[in-house]
């Protein structure tokens, strides 16, 4: 019924099976320390086994004393994990899916330290984080390279760059949180540095290995990054061989705006930015935000605003979206609530692994009996 919506794509000589990615959704799922737990498998062999053609697991740090966003971030710093990761890997693709490994530096909104690390001395949710030495920001560029190592090491297809939500890739191109007067500081050119170099050490430890790119075209804050440096930006990743660029907006800063709030409940709220950043690269990009019915997601792709759908809380909410489009029985999918007032996300701010509301008593029951 959808031909664009479930024809393949190949990107750097993977094919996909169909226009659906399953996009990073942090959900409070991996271990204390962040190990691979059974929780997190079993979360991914569902996703995996959706129908989707990839999946993106979720912000895998490269440094967990000082980069890592909670006590149950997925860890990549380190071999002690790469068992799991193996496992991890593994699930996904037994699943039916190509398997990518999204790794992440938190940079200012790291938690697991009293003092994070940041481009500057920028106040972040009422703590203040100590500018990087020029040494630091070299060493942070050699474990981002490391953990994509390890990835490849544990069997993942690719390997993806958190650069959204305001971490550490976004810290440095931001002109809000960037006041560096340094070559990392400064014009755009030299606030991409950071996030080129990053790219570049990785492709020349493992040059072959797809790497893809979370991508914050706007934070929607009016002193922050902005679609007209964005568009720039996303060109010069393409010129140095990103795979991909996964277009959202927004910051943890602007997220809790009523304006962006009341956005957010709207379909296909941010493909008026994957559109601006599809007309400026040569690379496939995936759009996210709200993309909930078959109709409105295959209209994006031959409309030429998309080549990918990312599917994050839609697919959550029911991970037989994929096949319930494509037999033709939306009538029967599970959609998230836009109106639940976020409760997974206040869950997971709290510390605890989430749930979705719009699960039916049984499977909530089921889910609660195996991991509560």
């Amino acid at each position: 019924m959808y031909n664009n919506l479930f024809s393949e794509i190949t990107i750097q000589g993977l094919t996909l099976k169909n226009r659906l990615v399953m996009v990073p959704f942090y959900l409070g799922y991996a271990g204390e320390g962040g190990t691979v737990s059974d929780m997190l498998l079993e979360h991914y062999r569902l996703m995996a086994s959706s129908g989707v053609a990839m999946v993106v697991v979720e912000n895998a740090t490269v440094d967990y004393s000082i980069g890592s966003g909670s006590n149950r971030t997925l860890r990549a710093d380190t071999d002690d994990n790469l068992d799991g990761l193996k496992q991890l890997a593994e699930t996904i693709k037994q699943g039916g899916a190509l398997a990518c490994l999204q790794i992440n530096h938190a940079g200012r909104f790291a938690h697991m330290t009293q003092k994070p690390l940041a481009p500057s001395v920028v106040k972040t949710f009422g703590r203040m984080p100590r500018a990087l030495e020029i040494e630091e920001i070299n060493g942070i560029i050699d474990q981002y390279a490391n953990a994509a190592t390890r990835a490849k090491a544990a069997g993942f297809d690719m390997v993806e760059l958190h650069g959204g939500t305001g971490y550490l890739l976004a810290q440095f191109l931001s002109p809000r949180t960037n006041k560096r007067t340094d070559k990392y500081g400064g014009i755009l050119e030299n606030r991409q540095r950071f996030a080129l170099e990053v790219l570049a050490q990785i492709k020349e430890k493992i040059d072959s290995f797809p790497v893809g790119y979370r991508f914050l075209s706007d934070e929607w804050l009016p002193d922050g990054l902005q679609l007209g440096e964005s568009r720039q930006f996303a060109n010069s990743l393409a010129q140095a061989g990103i795979a991909y660029v996964s277009v959202m907006g927004g910051t943890y800063e602007s997220f809790s705006l009523p304006e962006i709030v009341e956005k957010s409940k709207q379909e296909g709220y941010m493909l008026n930015l994957v559109a601006e950043i599809r007309a400026e690269v040569d690379v496939p990009v995936i759009a996210a935000g709200r993309l909930a019915t078959g109709a409105f997601t295959d209209r994006a792709i031959s409309d030429g605003k998309t080549d990918l759908i990312g599917l994050a809380r839609v697919l959550w909410a029911d991970p037989q979206w994929p096949k319930k489009v494509h037999d033709g029985r939306e009538d029967e999918i599970i959609h998230c609530n836009p109106d639940c007032g976020d409760a997974c996300m206040k869950m997971v701010m709290k510390g605890q692994p989430a749930f979705c509301l719009a699960w039916s008593a049984e499977k909530m029951k089921r889910w609660k009996a195996k991991f509560v």
